[in-house]
């Protein structure tokens, strides 16, 4: 079986996007973002944000600790992971060693409550990092999934792979008509 660009295939191959997301314009972009990001949300905790949340009152000061302190979380595992896929990209890692890693860095966080009433009271800049992060977290666990999760075949190859498979358990030849 040929693809479209005359290859030769057996027709049971999977193809794998996501390695070639990696050395995408789409991983570099979002990998600036990602970084840019960290350093954006650490200069505004250690100064401006460290003044603004002086300024609120007891239940409004609780939860900028507690969404700041969720929100560095978040970042450092964003900030890990991309790392880790630019050593992949720059061959620093392999990606079997990435895939050993990749467990201990978590994308599975609960998204962050953007709502309600303490949620208006926390200044906007905060709440402006917290929306951003969210989108940028969702982006990377799409990316995260192409790359790691095994590709689903075809339908057609599944059943090429039946036939197959039926073929050498009864000693015949497969006959493609």
């Amino acid at each position: 079986m040929s693809d479209l660009f005359g290859k030769s295939h057996s027709g049971t191959e999977a193809i794998a996007f996501g390695a070639r997301a990696l050395n995408s314009e789409l991983f570099r972009e979002l990998f600036r973002e990602g970084m840019a990001l960290v350093e954006e949300t650490a200069s505004y905790l250690d100064g401006a944000g460290r003044i603004e949340s002086r300024t609120l009152g007891r239940a409004a000061t609780l939860s900028y600790s507690t969404e700041s302190m969720r929100l560095t979380t978040r970042l450092m595992q964003i900030a890990s992971w991309l790392l880790m896929q630019r050593a992949v990209n720059e061959g620093e890692m392999s990606s079997e060693q990435a895939r050993s890693e990749k467990n201990k860095v978590r994308l599975d966080f609960q998204s962050p409550v953007m709502s309600g009433p303490l949620w208006s009271e926390l200044p906007e800049t905060l709440r402006s990092i917290i929306e951003r992060t969210d989108r940028l977290h969702e982006r990377i666990v799409h990316m995260d999934k192409a790359i790691y999760e095994i590709a689903v075949e075809p339908a057609a190859n599944l059943v090429a792979r039946d036939l197959d498979r039926l073929a050498s358990a009864f000693g015949a030849r497969r006959i493609d008509g």
